[in-house]
Parts: structure tokens; sequence; C-alpha cells
């Protein structure tokens, strides 16, 4: 049995046997298998179990041997739907493990005239013993993907998930990157962290491979000409929202709430700069002097007040909306601008101005076969972390096929290359109640 102490990859080159990552290993002078056995944390027997030829000649001096790392990294799996479960086989495990549910294609109806490889990189977070309420996302996520494979998949085009929980490691999609497990990807989805995103890109630039990444608004899209960004940057919501106002009506005061008590946060940063180059008066407030009832200093009674919020987490709309309820009744004119759309939320006020926004349309067949498969709760409310994987998976297949934009079930994307570099999602839309 692998030692379940080795955790740490050590300083050798990674391939991929059946599924399991292994060392390639070159036999020093004078070392037999017990030493290598011990260098490596595995049993003699499971260095006899990859190198059968040991059992017949011994160790020999300069021979290469596989040696099991005990971290699979890799589950291959149809695009059927999935019953989908985190499970821990060994301390260190990097694979999601998922238990098949009854497929509504049969596989055998697939006719294979041609494969599209997908990887998907997420911080599942399988390894560890506590688990953070981000694996959650991250399975929801995986299983929106899976959903829009299916329904995708066609007599003409079949399609094969590659599934890699990558954490928070750089030397995880280092080794991926080093070794061979990659060469007939077409695309990637996912990654979270920006060290990872600028090892990936590095690699997906030299491959020509696309590499769409949903969370980050970050990148410099100028040096990253493979990376396609979902989510729009603080400049693209700031500007939309501005001509929004602009187009509006001109007796519009704003009132940014800054979610952080102390530093000016970068997305309220941006939008004041660019209200202020259109002559759009706006105030700063922190969040604590609006649960204080100490807001009446920045509004304006002469004028609707537009309480804008940067924020992802519906609860701080929940929170706000008693003090707005009561400004109105003292007589003050105002509408609520948040980062993200709730549109199945009955919250009464807002104006909302983001790049994620839900659209009906097939959204009951859609929850219909999500039931079916799925556990119904969901980890999250803002947004629905299985409908982004749905849409993000269709608009990375598109893209493959050529196509720049979709209709999706929550987003609507349309990319835009910047400086001949990357591409962003040009779709933030200020949707009016």
């Amino acid at each position: 049995m692998l030692n379940t102490q080795a955790q740490e990859l050590l300083n050798y080159p990674l391939d991929t046997v059946n599924g399991e990552e292994v060392y390639r290993y070159e036999v020093e002078k004078s070392v037999g298998l017990y030493r290598i056995s011990v260098t490596f944390g595995v049993t003699q027997g499971d260095i006899i179990r990859y190198n059968p030829q040991i059992q017949e000649h011994g160790v020999r001096f300069g021979e290469t041997l596989l040696i099991p790392t005990g971290r699979p990294v890799i589950i291959e799996s149809k695009p059927v739907v999935v019953k989908t479960e985190i499970k821990e086989t060994r301390q260190g495990m990097d694979t999601v493990v998922i238990d098949p549910a009854p497929a509504p294609i049969p596989a055998d109806t697939i006719v294979a005239r041609g494969e599209t490889e997908i990887a998907l990189m997420l911080p599942f977070e399988s390894a560890q013993t506590k688990r953070s309420g981000n694996s959650d996302r991250m399975m929801e996520f995986y299983q929106g993907a899976l959903l829009a494979l299916q329904q995708m998949q066609n007599d003409s085009v079949r399609f094969r998930l590659r599934v890699y929980d990558i954490e928070r490691s750089e030397r995880r999609i280092q080794a991926l990157c080093d070794s061979t497990e990659l060469d007939n990807v077409q695309a990637i989805l996912g990654l979270v962290y920006p060290i990872q995103i600028e090892r990936m890109n590095a690699w997906c630039e030299a491959h020509k491979v696309p590499l769409l990444v949903p969370f980050s608004d970050d990148i410099n899209l100028a040096s990253h000409p493979q990376v396609l960004q979902f989510n729009a940057s603080d400049r693209q919501e700031a500007d939309s929202l501005c001509q929004w106002i602009i187009a509006r009506d001109s007796l519009t005061h704003c009132v940014a709430i800054d979610m952080r008590e102390s530093d000016i946060t970068e997305p309220i940063r941006v939008l004041r700069q660019q209200l202020k180059q259109h002559a759009i008066p706006c105030t700063k407030m922190a969040l604590r002097d609006l649960l204080n009832d100490s807001v009446g200093y920045a509004l304006d009674s002469t004028k609707e007040n537009l309480v804008i919020l940067h924020s992802d987490k519906f609860q701080h709309v929940r929170i706000l909306l008693p003090h707005l309820v009561q400004l109105q009744q003292a007589g003050y004119r105002i509408r609520i601008v948040s980062q993200y759309s709730w549109q199945k939320e009955e919250i009464g006020l807002p104006q909302v101005y983001t790049s994620v926004f839900t659209a009906d349309t097939d959204r009951e067949a859609y929850e219909a076969q999500w039931t079916t498969y799925f556990d119904p709760e969901h980890a999250s409310d803002a947004p629905r972390f299985d409908l982004l994987g749905y849409d993000l998976t269709r608009a990375l297949v598109a893209w493959i096929q050529g196509k720049d934009r979709i209709h999706g079930l929550q987003s609507d994307i349309r990319w835009q290359q910047i400086e001949e570099g990357g591409y962003q999602n040009a779709c933030v839309k200020v949707i009016a109640y």
C-alpha cells in the first residue's frame, strides 16, 4: 500500500499510467529496491507492480523505473449525467470520484465520428479533511458542465471531459504541463488562482489551446492571447453603468456602497473615476454608515438616489433593503444597483448592472433534468454555479466550433478581442425592472 505520509511531489519527471500519476526515476549508482521504496514512500511491491522486469533481473543502474506517487489526477468521464460525490480513498488524493447514474442517452447510440477533449480544472479540495463551501460550488459547476455536454452530444461529435482537482497548487499545474496528459486536449475550462492561470497560459499559448477562465476579472488580456475571460473587468462594468445613467436621466445622484471598512475597493475606485469623467456626482459610503442609519448626509432629496452595491452576495442586498425602504418612506427616491442580477428573487427595488443575468429560455427543461439527476438543493444563489458551468461549457464548445457568442440560461456571452490579445465577455447589461 502507498505510504500516505508521502504527500509532496518529489523533483522527478511525472507521467501518467492507467490514470495514475507516476514518477520516471533513473536508478542511481549503488541504489537498491529497498532504498527506492523508502525515498518515494511506497512499498517494494508497488514498485514491482509497475516494473515487473525487476523480478527477472533486479534493479539496474541507469534503468528508468515507474514509481507511483499515490496521487491519481484524472477521471475521464463520458459526457453523461452522473450523480457526483467527492470521496476520500487515501490521503492526498487528487481525483474527484463519481458514481454514475443511468444516462438519458445510452452510450451505444453515440457514433464517435469525432471526439472533442475538454479539460475541467477546478479546486474541488477532494484531498482535504475539512472542505470549504467553495468545494460544493465547484461540484455544482462540474455538474452543470456535464449537463451541457450531455445536451450537445450528437451522432457526429463525442465529448470527453477530463476532470482535474488543482486545489491551490501551482505544482500540480506545472506537473500537468510537463507531462503528456494534455496532449489531445482542445480546450481548458476553469482555474481560479492567478499563479495557476499564469502557468497554464504559457502552456496554452505554446499549444494554441483556448483557456476559458470563469471567475477572475483582472487578467492582462493583452499578454494572454489564448485566454477567454468571462467576468467583465471593473472598467467594463463601470462604463456600462455610466452609459446607462447618461441615457436614462441626468437627474441622478449616485451613492457607492463600499463593503470594506477602510480602504476603497478597486471596483468602487474605477467606478467613481468613470462617473467623474462624465460629470456624474457620486458619494462613497461605507456599509456601516447605511446600517447605522447615518446615510442622510450622502443622499440628495431633489434627485433620484442610485445606491450602488458591488457585491456578489445576495445576502448583502437583503441586509440593505430594510434600511432603503425606511429611507423611501422618509421621502427619498431610491433605487439600488448591484453587481449581480437575481431576477428570480423578489427584492422590489433594484436596477442591476452585471455580466450575469437570467434568461428564461429552456430554463424549465434544464431544471427538470437537474432535479432528475442531482440534488435539487443548490450550494449558492448568486450566481447559480451549475448554470454558470452549463453556459460556459456551451460557450467553450461554440468557440472550438468557430462561434463567438451564445445565448445562455443564466448568461449571454459574446467574446471580444482585446488589443490583439485575449478575449473578454462583452455582454454587460443594465437590467431595469
